[in-house]
């Protein structure tokens, strides 16, 4: 099995025209940086989704996915946005190969519930496609999209990207797993971020209600990937070259902008 494995969840918020995100992936993977990258897509979901006239609600920051919302979140997600991410990575000189959770059995899931429609609970993870791409000098970019069985037929599902870069993270056991948003972390009731949480920490956060929003979902997939990875950042990504001084070690402890989350 391929050794220190790093899984990076990146979103569109960390995607600006000034951003150095796929640059550093790229550099990271010529230093010989076992890499997966996880990415999200809400923005440009929602933006065709307005085009088609097809109207669009969140239930808990979950999608509301009915039958023609899955076909464009397949195709935003698992078509456009994955291979813009691809086509960008190696026009700056990577090796990347696009696939969704449909692939290679990567990710099995269930309904999550019914008033989501077809929005996924991811249930299984085969990381051997990973591995194999790993293996082969080849940066995996994820798209977020499932699939599982609904009243009997094997259909496609919709699945939040911060859990299945979760699942990802504990399927490969890897070394670390890195959230790039566009916040500094994770924050207190007084509105600052929080350098260092453990799990037992990072549980209340969640019962107490002070995490909310986007944050929820990225804390209980850190939950799911502290399993078998060693450590888990969530991290503003915007910074000039935030992913390369992060992997690198090289950002002085003033600089390290963002939360870190271990097992004790």
């Amino acid at each position: 099995m391929q050794k220190g494995i790093i899984v990076i969840k990146i979103g569109g918020s960390t995607l600006g025209s000034h951003d150095t995100t796929l640059e550093d992936l790229v550099e990271l993977q010529k230093q010989g940086k076992s890499l997966v990258v996880v990415h999200g897509g809400a923005k440009v979901t929602t933006e065709w989704l307005a085009r088609l006239g097809i109207p669009t609600s969140f239930v808990n920051g979950l999608r509301v996915t009915d039958v023609e919302t899955l076909k464009v979140v397949a195709a935003a997600l698992g078509g456009l946005v994955n291979k813009e991410l691809v086509v960008a990575i190696q026009a700056l000189g990577g090796k990347a190969v696009g696939l969704s959770g449909c692939d290679g059995n990567l990710l099995w899931a269930t309904v999550k519930s019914p008033e989501l429609g077809y929005v996924g609970e991811i249930v299984s993870v085969d990381p051997a496609p990973l591995k194999l791409l790993l293996n082969a000098g080849y940066m995996p970019v994820v798209a977020p999209v499932s699939y599982g069985s609904v009243e009997g037929k094997v259909t496609l599902l919709n699945v939040n990207g911060d859990t299945a870069a979760g699942e990802i993270a504990a399927a490969l056991a890897a070394e670390k797993l890195i959230f790039l948003t566009d916040v500094d972390g994770i924050y207190d009731n007084s509105g600052k971020a929080i350098p260092r949480l453990n799990l037992a920490q990072a549980r209340d956060m969640l019962a107490s209600g002070v995490a909310s929003g986007g944050m929820v979902p990225k804390i209980e997939a850190s939950l799911r990937a502290l399993t078998t990875t060693k450590v888990v950042r969530i991290m503003d990504g915007r910074g000039s070259h935030a992913l390369l001084r992060e992997v690198a070690g090289k950002a002085k402890q003033s600089q390290l902008r963002g939360t870190t989350i271990v097992p004790e």
